[in-house]
């Protein structure tokens, strides 16, 4: 892994100007943005995934438990990293492929302020409120007092946790996809490798995984902010530039809520899921709730890393005006996202246990996350779906549509997750995502497809 003193000559291959962009073939764009994507994403549930085997076999299942109650918040924070990530990244693109690079300087010294000031009120609130939303969720006894000590290290680290969120989006956004990727790579393995140091070497526990990614969630970001301080970078931050835009900072929100929402909608559920599991069974059963979550993380992240991959030339060829590019950028990342999906379902049916065993050798806790992994990722794929019709929205500056569709997906939901368990017990909470994904595909997928039809005519029209 390299840090941001990678070779001029390296960045130089990741940095496409706009004449060279508006010529590249579709797929080759789209691949040289969504490969360095989807490797920086594998790698963050990579090491999530490891996270979860050192939890599940040096702290065991009230560890497991323990996470899977402090993620909800904790989820929070990366969401409000994500959300400036995602809406200062779109805005970035856009004015580049606009040749605006006033705007565009403005958009990146405008985000880093919306950091300083998100990660100082989200601190506050947490060492006001932090273990209110433990006990909301049902947590008592081991569980609560694994999940205050693991939260408590995320309340002093949100900077940290939101800038290596956010920054690496909009280092791709600069076109350099390339050092994004390798900047979250040195992140995820300084991880891993603090996780052997303050788990199993010093014992901390929880607390000891949370200092593990928060330290090295500070590293990403420091080299990301000395990136852009660096003549590598093709929009360069200074301190006589660092202002704040009132104006932008609006668009920025409004761009990023959609990212923002997708991780409530996560935590909010998640939440949820706790409750209803402890409501209708156990610990255990929250346990098998977190190891089907470590399992589905990979393709989250992947389908995240196609989407994120997709979206700066979505938005470069609709400030060109290019519109039969964005549909065929589109198809192809429907195609990558739903295929790898619809594969790993396969996988699970056929070798659930061979997954779960990494994480744990406790028979009864095996047995019910087999059972739940069959059933609770079975639409799995569908999330990859939703996932980029939001980000398509996002990349067309049409930030409210991209919001309505997270919030619909929340709003489908909790209705089957508290109807399907009265009548299915446990298997109802497994069931309640994938009949919700079902229910929203069949909405977003006409309004995509009429939207997109509407933007080719609109484009023939004014040719």
């Amino acid at each position: 892994m390299q840090t941001h003193n990678v070779e001029l000559t390296q960045l130089g291959q990741d940095q496409k100007g706009p004449t060279e962009q508006r010529s590249e073939s579709v797929a080759r764009t789209f691949w040289r943005y969504t490969i360095p994507a989807i490797a920086a994403m594998m790698v963050n549930g990579l090491y999530q995934v490891v996270d979860g085997v050192f939890v599940g076999h040096f702290i065991g299942a009230d560890g497991l438990a323990a996470v899977n109650i402090a993620w909800p918040v904790v989820g929070l924070i990366a969401g409000l990293g994500t959300l400036v990530g995602i809406g200062a990244g779109s805005l970035l693109s856009l004015f580049r492929g606009a040749k605006d690079p006033l705007q565009a300087k403005a958009v990146l010294a405008t985000s880093i302020w919306l950091l300083l000031i998100l990660s100082f009120t989200t601190s506050l609130a947490l060492y006001a409120s932090g273990s209110l939303l433990l006990d909301l969720q049902g947590a008592s006894g081991e569980v609560l007092r694994f999940g205050h000590s693991y939260l408590s290290v995320f309340g002093w680290g949100a900077l940290a946790t939101m800038a290596a969120g956010a920054l690496p989006m909009l280092i791709r956004n600069d076109g350099s996809p390339g050092v994004a990727t390798r900047l979250l790579i040195l992140g995820a393995l300084t991880n891993i490798v603090l996780d052997y140091v303050f788990i199993v070497l010093l014992q901390w526990q929880l607390a000891g995984a949370a200092w593990a990614s928060v330290v090295s969630q500070s590293l990403v970001g420091i080299l990301a902010l000395s990136y852009f301080c660096s003549d590598k970078a093709c929009v360069r931050l200074s301190l006589s530039g660092l202002t704040f835009s009132v104006q932008l900072a609006g668009r920025t929100l409004v761009q990023g809520a959609s990212g923002l929402v997708m991780f409530l909608y996560f935590a909010f559920i998640t939440a949820l899921h706790n409750k209803q599991l402890l409501t209708y069974g156990e610990p255990l059963h929250v346990a098998a709730f977190a190891l089907i979550g470590y399992i589905g993380v990979i393709y989250y992240f992947f389908a995240e890393g196609v989407a994120s991959g997709m979206q700066p030339p979505v938005s470069y060829y609709y400030g060109a005006g290019q519109i039969e590019k964005i549909a065929a950028t589109l198809k192809l990342a429907c195609q990558v996202s739903l295929s790898v999906g619809l594969a790993i379902v396969l996988f699970l049916n056929v070798f659930p246990e061979a997954v779960v065993a990494l994480f744990t050798q406790e028979q009864a806790l095996l047995d019910e996350a087999q059972r739940g992994a069959r059933l609770h990722l079975s639409m799995v794929f569908l999330d990859g779906f939703i996932f980029l019709a939001a980000m398509y929205y996002v990349a067309l500056d049409q930030g409210a549509k991209s919001l309505l569709i997270s919030l619909g997906n929340m709003a489908i939901q909790v209705p089957f997750l508290f109807l399907l368990p009265q009548q299915f017990g446990i298997d109802g909470v497994w069931l309640s995502v994938p009949v919700s994904n079902l229910v929203l595909t069949l909405i977003v997928a006409p309004m995509l497809w009429r939207d997109l039809s509407r933007l080719k005519r609109s484009s023939v029209s004014n040719n």
